[in-house]
This record gives structure tokens, sequence and C-alpha cells, in this order.
């Protein structure tokens, strides 16, 4: 069965864009279909992609704005300006475990002393994301030994890669930075854990930001000691860097625009050049069909996500694969227009209530924030 709707509408087979000039007019090609790729990507590219999303492209220390209010603010900007220009000298591989931390042998090469690894936090909406991509920016290293990514891609990579292969791709690398580091999965932590004491004495410097584990949503908005405890070993390696401000995004769910017609979205999906027009339960069964470490590449040159008939997802698993593709999109910036339900209504109070729900408190803001970006395709 067909996933994409793929209708031939009357008005969406020609266009008239031609006509003044005399020229013919020719059929509008039909939307891609998201069902219609299987992507197969290369692990080298796995890798490669790892560096800030589109959206923090430019971001930078300078175009961080610090509350005046929030001094914490100002001061994790000084801060973790002067933990990159530290990761400027040689790479620490060869000057021993202990050289890493500056204590080695004397023959050892000079490292910067203290904690080589930076954990940013606080709350939601107070920019942790901004100022990891803006570390990254700021490293003085070649993108390729420098490495920013989410928890999810981390565990993908070594999925793809295997755990050795892993430490060997990374270990030469000056910077890991990780957002959103999952302490919500118990198994996938201690893996990750695993992988950055390798990396630790390998001499790679770490910077990451964390979820809120179950149960502790809205009970406060900082995870330092959660996240220290979580991974156990690495804590001496973790300057936990403080930065307050206003918990913009704990204020309940975000208001999800009205959804369209099935006519509205398959209307724009021809009328709009890159766009994908799929029915929403068939793309919710080709997610399971594909790794979630090739939702990137399912987008690779979309400029539009369409879909019809949106539902609730039927169970966990499918909402986490959801979880997933909703990430791609909006560090890509696709916007998504939809028919059906609204999207503040994908998962059920179960969900909303379970050990998963930071998750789906973000999907819902996401796919929320693309779906405003998208009403510009009907009012087109």
């Amino acid at each position: 069965m067909s996933c994409s709707v793929a209708r031939r509408l009357e008005w969406g087979t020609v266009s008239s864009s031609t006509a003044a000039s005399g020229i013919e007019p020719i059929p509008e090609a039909a939307p891609t279909s998201l069902c219609a790729r299987e992507p197969h990507v290369p692990a080298d590219r796995l890798v490669a992609e790892m560096v800030p999303p589109p959206r923090f492209d430019s971001v930078r220390f300078e175009t961080y704005i610090p509350d005046p209010n929030q001094p914490s603010q100002t001061e994790a900007v000084q801060v973790l300006a002067g933990f990159a220009a530290g990761l400027g000298g040689a790479h620490a591989v060869g000057g021993g475990k202990r050289g890493f931390f500056g204590f080695g042998k004397a023959k050892a090469p000079k490292t910067p002393a203290g904690p080589r690894g930076v954990y940013l936090d606080g709350g939601y909406g107070v920019g942790k994301t901004h100022l990891l991509a803006s570390l990254w920016h700021a490293t003085p290293a070649e993108p390729a030994l420098k490495s920013f990514g989410t928890f999810v891609e981390l565990t993908n990579l070594v999925g793809a890669l295997g755990f050795q292969k892993t430490v060997q791709t990374l270990s030469g690398h000056r910077l890991l930075c990780i957002d959103e580091f999952e302490l919500d999965d118990p198994g996938d932590t201690v893996l990750v854990s695993t992988l950055l004491g390798k990396l630790v004495d390998a001499g790679v410097a770490l910077a990451a930001t964390s979820n809120t584990l179950p149960g502790k949503l809205g009970e406060g908005r900082f995870a330092a000691a959660d996240f220290l405890r979580e991974i156990q070993g690495l804590s001496a390696h973790f300057r936990p860097l403080r930065i307050d401000g206003e918990d913009y995004r704990h204020r309940g769910l975000p208001e999800a625009p009205a959804p369209f017609t099935d006519e509205q979205v398959t209307k724009a999906a021809y009328a709009t050049a890159g766009a994908s027009l799929d029915d929403f339960p068939h793309l919710l069964d080709h997610l399971a069909r594909v790794h979630p470490s090739r939702y990137g590449a399912l987008t690779d040159d979309l400029k539009a996500v369409c879909l019809t008939d949106v539902q609730p997802v039927p169970d966990q698993s499918t909402a986490l694969r959801l979880v997933v593709l909703a990430d791609r999109l909006y560090d890509r910036e696709v916007p998504v227009l939809a028919s059906g339900m609204p999207f503040d209504q994908l998962f059920s109070e179960e969900m909303l209530n379970g050990g998963y729900r930071k998750k789906y408190f973000r999907a819902i803001s996401r796919l929320t924030a693309l779906a405003r970006d998208a009403k510009g395709l009907v009012e087109a």
C-alpha cells in the first residue's frame, strides 16, 4: 500500500507561471514520499555529520545575549570561552593517562590543569544548546577533530560502528559535545559512560547537557547531581556550570495550531518544490523499518513535510521513533504541514506522565514550532 497520498488533484497538475510568456505550462512534479526513501548511510557520514545542526550554524558566544538579571549566564560565556581557548594545544594522546589531567610524569606534554570536561546545568530555554554549539565553533581545531551530537546520535554511532571502532574513531578528537544526555535509559547511560571513559583516557575534552530524570520534571530546573551520579566514575572529569534563567518551556504544553484539511495539505505539497507528502499512519509504519541513525538522511533536501490524517501514536516504541524524526526535522528547520489531529494530542496521558515524558514534551514543542512555520505554505 502506498504511503503517499499522492492524489492527482486538478489544481495540482499544471503550472501557469509560464503562461504569460507564451511558454506552454508544464506539469508540476509530484511531491516525494518519505516512505519511498530507504537511505543507506555509510558509517563515515555518521561521523562527518556530528556537527551542530543547521539551526545553530551561526551561533557564537557573541550572539548569546545574557539576561542582565542572571549573572550566571554571563559567567557561563566567560568560562566556556576560556575552556575553548585552552583546547588549542597539542592533543594529549601519547602523554599517558594521567598526563591528560596535568598530573603525569615530568616528560608528559603539558595540558590544562583541572577537569577537561564541562557540564552545562540549567532549565529549558536558557540557551544550553546555543552555548554548547558556540563552544564547538570556538574550539580552535579543524571540524574533523571535534564532534557535536545528541546522546541518541552518539548511541546510534556506536550501533553503526561498534564500540571499539567508535572509540578508535573519536579518540583523536579535541572535543566531543553531547547535547541532551539521556538520564532515562540506564543501559544506554552505562554504554555511553564507558565510551566517555575510554575517550577521557585518550585525551578528548568533553562537554555535555542533560535531560531530566523520570519523575523530576517540574520539581526543579537543575540536574547536575543526577548527571554526575549517573555517569559514575566520570564525575570527577566534569565541572558543572550552572546557568540560571527563566524556565519558559515549563509552563505546560504549547498550544498547537489548528490542523488543515487533507485537501489543503495535498494542494500545498504539490505547490511546494521539495515537499514530501505522506499519510501519517503509513509513515509511522515506515519508521519502524528504518534505523533511527538514518532519519537525518531520510529528510535530505526536503523543503517541507506534508502529512495527512495525523492520529495519536499507538504505542511507546512508535512514539520514541517519532521523537527522533521530530528532532531531525527541527534541527534542519523543515516546516511540517498536517491535517488530522493537532500535534499536542499525539501522545496519550499515560505517555506524558511516564518516564519518557520529557522527550514527548520536546517533540510536541518542536513539531508545534514547525507547524507554525508551515502555515505560510497554505496562505501562499
